[in-house]
């Protein structure tokens, strides 16, 4: 990724979407563009016009604390997108720039073991890209439309190239915007990360949908909420999931769905369960469920 881009589209995309009466500034005339100007960026976070204009130009080197924090109090950053600008300009730094990080796909036995020993909970461990780097088997077995799809099985890729996607993800709009939310948090973590890079290209490439969300420069914390979707065995379900990060792996996330007691999702959830283990992972599938 290349990092003084990153910084220009998200900077201008953030104060194109204030307008200056919700700055509490008077509108001084027709605009050409949506938004506040780059003179009124500068005046409320009190810095110059000169040094707003290099920050947008995308060299945010050397900038402190202080004018990060007065720069996201004028663009009315949330603490998500704080935290964006923050990564950006970590990244910045020459010394970050020279930083390659290696991918981390070893999934040390006490996690899977972990993983394994949540029966009743669909669980999954999912590095920055999206891929489920380890499942138990009741989270293979919901999603199993991803496993048909490549190994190891990606969320983004099947979200925007596999045609059963809007089909399974009830709220595929949603689903959509988070998927590129996330992905622009880890390219502004790891800009030099080139299987992130190369999973960008290829889904701007193949996907009108993607790119236009991932020009909105749009990021987001998701960390816990409910997911609805259709399973070709369950039927629907509707699951809520946290998310939570092993200390010891860094880059990896452990998400787990969970359900309300004696509800029709938790009843799906059963059936996914009985099913799993009557097939055992054979490709046979049983009549499928309508609720």
């Amino acid at each position: 990724m290349d990092n003084r881009s990153e910084i220009r589209a998200f900077l201008i995309s953030r104060r194109a979407r204030i307008s200056p009466q919700q700055a509490g500034l008077p509108p001084h005339g027709p605009r050409r563009v949506p938004g506040l100007r780059r003179s009124e960026v500068a005046g409320l976070a009190k810095v110059s016009l000169e040094y707003y204009t290099r920050l947008e130009r995308g060299n945010l080197t050397g900038v402190s604390d202080s004018v990060l924090d007065a720069l996201a109090q004028a663009l009315r950053l949330d603490d998500a997108e704080r935290a964006h600008l923050a990564d950006l300009a970590r990244n910045s730094v020459p010394a970050a720039r020279r930083h390659r990080p290696r991918p981390n796909r070893v999934v040390r036995p006490n996690l899977q073991r972990m993983l394994d020993a949540l029966t009743g909970s669909p669980a999954f461990l999912l590095d920055g890209r999206a891929d489920v780097v380890a499942a138990n088997a009741l989270g293979r077995a919901l999603f199993a439309p991803l496993y048909e799809r490549a190994d190891p099985p990606n969320h983004a890729r099947f979200i925007f190239l596999d045609a059963r996607a809007p089909q399974f993800w009830i709220d595929w709009e949603r689903v959509a915007d988070d998927s590129v939310a996330l992905l622009h948090v880890q390219a502004a973590r790891h800009p030099y990360d080139k299987a992130l890079t190369d999973l960008v290209g290829e889904l701007s490439t193949r996907s009108d949908p993607f790119r236009v969300r991932w020009a909105r420069r749009d990021v987001r914390a998701h960390t816990t909420g409910t997911k609805r979707l259709h399973h070709p065995v369950a039927g629907r379900l509707e699951l809520t999931f946290e998310v939570l990060i092993p200390a010891a792996d860094d880059g990896h996330a452990l998400v787990v769905y969970g359900c309300e007691p004696g509800s029709a999702s938790a009843d799906g959830l059963q059936l996914l369960a009985s099913w799993t283990a009557t097939n055992d992972g054979d490709s046979a599938r049983p009549q499928h469920r309508d609720n």
